[in-house]
């Protein structure tokens, strides 16, 4: 949240050049409150394992949000309980009338695929199109990421020779970018992905920028510099066990999978891994709430 000082105080230059977020009196006095209404896109088939990862993600911050989730309806879910996708979730044609301070789509295991051979990929793309009009700003997750990055700008994905799989080290392009206000210039996140997009491509495009990135693991963070949208190629959101789950989930169905790099402690399986990016995690997921819906929705939304 902002600081609230007085509209000339002579700190207040200085603490927007290091890239913190002050409101002068004049400006608060006219803001209105109100709930966030965000929209959760859940692609994953394990869906009530995502569904914690992202609400506590969200519920670091002061701000009130009102959740609503979503699927596919082309897509049956074959991994969650059919009572819980019908006590919980509602499908775009449910909401599609409505609008929404923020959208956030998920990954989803189908990176092996072209694009257009998701057998959602249609209406995930109306799903897109619709956020352009409808929705203040939308957060793209690993898969979704490129699928967005290739639904609105043409930027193709490339399949990896290995998995990129474990906790990479990042560093920051532009420090000033508000999704990024509070990180240290080096920071961990995780990365599980069999596809990636790349720098050179995504430099062509010049209403991208490529705001974090890994010398391992390539492009991490990239923003539209409208800000309407957020492009995250990692797993931020993931708690300390989701790669050790995902390692030997692979092993017992005897894939040929790495043990993840830089996760457990001296790279022993059997040895309980740390969590260091939770940190990290909390300040994106509020960064863009705050940054890019709050400060930037109307009130009457409608």
């Amino acid at each position: 949240m902002p600081v609230n000082i007085p509209d000339n105080l002579p700190a207040a230059d200085i603490l927007r050049e290091e890239n913190i977020f002050v409101m002068t009196e004049s400006r608060a006095l006219h803001q209105d409150i109100r709930p966030l209404r965000l929209l959760l896109l859940n692609l994953m088939p394990v869906k009530i394992t995502t569904e914690t990862h992202l609400l506590r993600m969200l519920s670091n911050t002061p701000l009130q949000v009102e959740i609503t989730l979503i699927n596919t309806l082309s897509h049956l879910s074959t991994h969650t309980p059919i009572e819980h996708l019908r006590t919980f979730y509602k499908t775009f044609e449910d909401v599609r009338h409505k609008r929404f301070d923020g959208l956030i789509i998920t990954g989803a295991p189908v990176e092996m695929l072209d694009f257009e051979e998701v057998d959602y990929w249609d209406e995930l793309t109306h799903i897109m199109d619709w956020a352009t009009r409808n929705v203040t700003s939308t957060l793209y997750i690993c898969w979704s990421a490129q699928a967005g990055l290739y639904h609105h700008y043409g930027v193709p994905k490339y399949v990896l020779q290995n998995k990129q799989f474990g906790i990479f080290s990042h560093i920051l392009n532009n420090q000033k970018a508000p999704i990024v206000r509070g990180f240290d210039d080096e920071f961990l996140a995780p990365h599980s992905r069999h596809t990636e997009v790349r720098r050179d491509d995504i430099q062509k495009v010049p209403q991208l920028e490529i705001v974090a990135e890994s010398p391992l693991a390539g492009v991490y963070l990239i923003r539209d510099l409208a800000s309407r949208r957020i492009f995250v190629t990692g797993h931020s959101e993931y708690d300390a066990f989701t790669l050790k789950s995902e390692y030997e989930r692979d092993r017992a169905k005897g894939m040929d999978i790495r043990i993840p790099f830089n996760y457990f402690p001296n790279d022993d399986p059997s040895q309980t891994p740390r969590m260091r990016w939770k940190s990290h995690a909390n300040l994106l997921f509020s960064n863009w709430l705050n940054y890019y819906v709050y400060q930037e929705t109307p009130y009457d939304i409608d």
